[in-house]
């Protein structure tokens, strides 16, 4: 007969168990990184449309300014690409923002 501990699992189970329960917590952690990177990359892909129709200029332009915009004012890029679709939507942008934008724009013309 096997030997088996108190709470009659086998020797070596809760261990298992308990890289199974990391394993889960690892994965669940992962989708909700993903589900955010989606949702992110949706709302940049929106800001990178207005600025296409602000500027016109190029998609990878549209980027750079994002980029540029994030890093001149300290800011995420997600957190500048939503305040710029709600610019779009009539929402007044920061005055940091919008100074940063329209020179970043002003280059790329």
């Amino acid at each position: 007969m096997a030997s088996s501990t108190a709470s009659g699992q086998a020797p070596g189970a809760s261990a298992r168990i308990e890289d199974l329960v990391q394993e889960v917590q690892r994965l669940r952690a992962e989708k909700e990184q993903l589900q955010r990177a989606v949702t992110s990359h949706a709302v940049v892909d929106q800001a990178i449309g207005v600025l296409l129709t602000m500027g016109t200029i190029s998609p990878d332009d549209g980027f750079s300014v994002l980029r540029e915009i994030s890093q001149h004012t300290n800011t995420k890029l997600s957190s500048i690409a939503e305040q710029i679709v709600k610019q779009a939507q009539g929402v007044a942008l920061p005055e940091t923002v919008l100074t940063q934008l329209q020179a970043a724009l002003a280059r790329r013309r």
